[in-house]
């Protein structure tokens, strides 16, 4: 038998959904926030690495550029050192060389007026015993006497140039380095140990000691 009820409709409520614009902005917003926050991230973390990277690298290069300057500092001061002592070596080269080579001037001509003193002693003697009866001798024998007395002067200026110096005697204090005493006698115008008179004339050349003065000294006069 057919029912008489008619079918009910379902105890429901449609729901239709209805494009909402700013919903669908809104989310659209995050989404996009979403993605830009993550390659922003992305970028960040690549900045990141490559700033570590470069940082690593320019603190290598800084160190190896730091240990190559010491190395050249070591180097320039161990080259001025051997530099200095070089210069030092030089100089100490330099003034033995002039050392010896005064030594050995001095010593030739050391060598050469010895030989030459005892010419001068004569000529000075024969002047002096000329000179004592020169006013008894003709005009003739006085220019000779005097060519003679321009000789001897002539020789003493070529020992001076030299550097061969005469000993101070007369006078002087009595000195037995470069004075020989051959004579003492006592004397009332000389102090005692005073060099009355020069015998025989000394020389030196520089420190260099050629011949000792021959000299006359006063001694102390006895009660």
């Amino acid at each position: 038998m057919a029912s008489d009820r008619k079918p009910q409709a379902a105890n429901s409520i449609p729901i239709r959904f209805v494009d909402d614009p700013e919903a669908e902005t809104e989310e659209n917003e995050m989404d996009d926030f979403d993605q830009n926050s993550a390659t922003d991230a992305d970028e960040v973390a690549f900045d990141s690495v490559a700033e570590t990277k470069f940082e690593d690298g320019g603190s290598a290069e800084l160190l190896a550029a730091t240990a190559e300057v010491k190395r050249l500092q070591t180097a320039l001061a161990e080259s001025q050192e051997a530099v200095a002592r070089r210069q030092a070596d030089f100089e100490n080269y330099r003034k033995r060389v002039e050392r010896e080579r005064a030594e050995t001037y001095n010593r030739l001509v050391s060598d050469l007026v010895r030989k030459i003193l005892p010419v001068v002693d004569n000529l000075g003697r024969a002047l002096d015993a000329e000179r004592s009866i020169e006013a008894s001798e003709s005009k003739e024998f006085r220019h000779f006497l005097n060519g003679v007395e321009l000789i001897a002067k002539q020789l003493n200026e070529v020992l001076e140039t030299f550097g061969v110096e005469p000993i101070a005697a007369v006078g002087e204090h009595f000195d037995p380095h470069i004075h020989e005493a051959v004579v003492t006698e006592p004397s009332d115008e000389y102090e005692p140990d005073t060099v009355m008179e020069e015998l025989a004339r000394g020389y030196r050349i520089g420190d260099r000691l050629l011949r000792p003065a021959m000299v006359k000294v006063s001694s102390q006069k006895s009660d």
